[in-house]
């Protein structure tokens, strides 16, 4: 059987190689191994998720071709990285229909009855990549990610309706909005899922007024099960689009339908729109996603880490998470370069090629050159005396001012952990790292300390 299969996938191969460039060829598809062929579904081994999303967005005509040629009409195409070179494990990337009846299986469909009239020809508009399966976790999103779970499970029918994500720039708030989107329309086939933005919808407006056509502006929306606006803050000022839009929501709430609305800042925060917009913002629930904090940041380089299919030591995790520290795009941006570099050039992803990815996107700021330096910034911020944190009183405000010396130690400047301990008291090694494990544990969850290291990190750094 699997002589067969090797067969098959060296004819598509053939195809591929006289269709193709050499260097294309060579590069993308001469590496692919076929692992199986069963029920109408190959499975392709592939070295990273970046190499299959890059065929998926170049070469899948050509390929689908040849797959159908060879194994016949109607054979589905999957991916599967490789994690383990040994025993061919790794993530696979499932078709959309085996997606689908994965999350049936996982979630009970809810007492949530949309319309009956068929999603047929209706575009959701949505980004089928962002799903809650690639969002990941953490204490920033923690509330807003819990409410959309709510939310896709039973829409329109739970007490975040509607439901407001705010946030800057780059946190994942149009990822999360996509997410519940998505889950929507695979657990309710026939729900209408909508995603806008809002200058899409501005625009749609203006077109719509211009050609006489508002009544089937508003039927069209208020059609809609689930309907996504995403950068809501583009609506201020805009009078006329103001008080549509009122009008769909005050229908679409009542009617218990869905609303979705993202944002950059929070609804009291909002300028130039009107009050009886912004009262019905706050009728539901109001969830801040905030930049992404360390832990965060770890995880979501270990989430990608898993599903592309590479490994990064724990030099280059803390080196990226210390430094794109900003939002999970800039995370996402640094990741893909050092796929690309690494996929491309067949170059080990060491501390050195993070170092020149990291220093294109973001500006690497220099390590303070004395630990002296961070023991001064501590003392000050905390109020006690440097003697005080290098001696033994153990009270709590004595304690964390400690911890914290040792952690930004660490984190900014050049000393090793046995270094840094020794400068703090004449402490080991074992000491140092569970001062430093203390305070990246605490700051996961606890907002407080987490400003007053970053207040001090401000100040060592300016």
């Amino acid at each position: 059987m699997q002589e067969q299969l090797t067969i098959k996938w060296a004819e598509c191969q053939r195809i591929l190689a006289d269709n193709l460039s050499a260097t294309a060829y060579q590069t993308w598809f001469a590496p692919i191994q076929p692992l199986q062929f069963e029920a109408g579904v190959l499975v392709l081994q592939v070295k990273s998720q970046f190499v299959a999303e890059y065929i998926e967005e170049n070469y899948i005509n050509i390929l689908s071709r040849a797959i159908l040629r060879v194994f016949g009409n109607g054979t589905q195409l999957e991916y599967r990285v490789l994690i383990d070179a040994a025993s061919g494990a790794g993530p696979t990337i499932p078709s959309p229909g085996a997606r689908k009846e994965i999350l049936l299986k996982q979630q009970g469909l809810s007492n949530y009855q949309p319309q009956e009239t068929p999603r047929d020809n209706f575009e959701t508009q949505l980004n089928q990549l962002y799903t809650f399966e690639s969002f990941v976790p953490g204490e920033p999103n923690k509330l807003a990610r819990t409410a959309g779970t709510a939310i896709s499970k039973q829409p329109g029918h739970t007490a975040f309706n509607p439901l407001f994500i705010y946030g800057g720039s780059g946190v994942g708030k149009t990822h999360l909005a996509n997410a519940i989107g998505n889950q929507v329309a695979l657990l309710f086939p026939h729900a209408r899922v909508l995603y806008v933005t809002a200058n899409t919808f501005k625009l749609q407006f203006q077109d719509a007024h211009n050609l006489n056509r508002i009544p089937d502006f508003l039927n069209f929306y208020q059609s809609v099960d689930v309907l996504i606006v995403d950068d809501i803050q583009y609506f201020a000022g805009l009078k006329g689009t103001q008080d549509t839009f009122f009008h769909i929501f005050n229908y679409l709430q009542q009617s218990r339908k869905q609303l979705i609305l993202t944002c950059d800042r929070s609804p009291i925060e909002l300028k130039d729109i009107e009050d009886r917009l912004l009262t019905r913002f706050k009728w539901g629930l109001s969830a801040e996603i905030r930049r992404p904090d360390y832990q965060l940041r770890r995880d979501i380089l270990r989430n990608k880490m898993h599903r592309d299919g590479i490994h990064l030591s724990e030099e280059v995790i803390d080196f990226i998470a210390t430094y794109v520290t900003e939002s999970v795009r800039d995370l996402e941006g640094v990741l893909a370069s050092l796929l690309a570099h690494a996929t491309l050039t067949e170059h080990e992803i060491d501390l050195e090629l993070a170092e020149q990815v990291v220093s294109r996107i973001v500006r690497i700021k220099p390590k303070a050159t004395k630990i002296e330096a961070v023991l001064r910034a501590v003392a000050d911020h905390f109020n006690v005396g440097e003697s005080t944190i290098l001696g033994k009183v153990r009270s709590k405000q004595v304690m964390m001012a400690r911890h914290v010396a040792m952690y930004l130690g660490k984190e900014l400047t050049d000393s090793s952990l046995a270094e840094v301990g020794s400068y703090i008291g004449q402490r080991t090694h074992a000491t140092a790292l569970h001062s430093v494990n203390i305070v990246r544990d605490q700051m996961a969850y606890d907002p407080v300390l987490r400003q007053h290291v970053q207040q001090i990190r401000d100040a060592l750094q300016r």
